[in-house]
């Protein structure tokens, strides 16, 4: 057995906005249009996909290195971009509300947590070397 796609399916209350969100701000090109009668659907390629598996301690303690407090829920969702503090300020003009700026972290990344105008939360990466 083996998997082959991870996708990650968000449901929003305002599909525009949340597809112009991560389509032309966060710039995830589209891959398909499944809209239809029944219901709006859009793929879009969020590049290599990986599971990360934590516990509760590590949960608080990134939330403790990007934000400060405990923030998470359940899910979050983290992309790695070439520029975190551009993209997070981007983002955050695009409606997207910033919980932490910037931070360089112990494993050697430049991290941003944001909110979603759809309330997923994010973290932003930039890996430093």
């Amino acid at each position: 057995m083996s998997v082959r796609e991870l996708r990650l399916v968000v449901t929003v209350e305002d599909h525009d906005q949340a597809v112009r969100f991560y389509r032309d701000v966060l710039g995830l090109p589209e891959l398909a249009d499944f809209s239809s009668a029944d219901g709006n659907v859009v793929l879009l390629d969020a590049g290599r996909a990986t599971v990360e598996v934590v516990d509760g301690r590590q949960a608080e303690f990134i939330d403790r290195v990007e934000v400060g407090r405990r923030v998470a829920g359940h899910v979050r969702v983290a992309f790695e971009v070439a520029d975190a503090a551009a993209t997070a300020a981007t983002l955050s003009e695009a409606g997207a509300a910033v919980l932490a700026e910037p931070v360089r972290t112990p494993w050697n990344s430049l991290n941003a947590r944001l909110t979603a105008p759809d309330g997923l939360q994010l973290t932003l990466f930039e890996e430093l070397g």
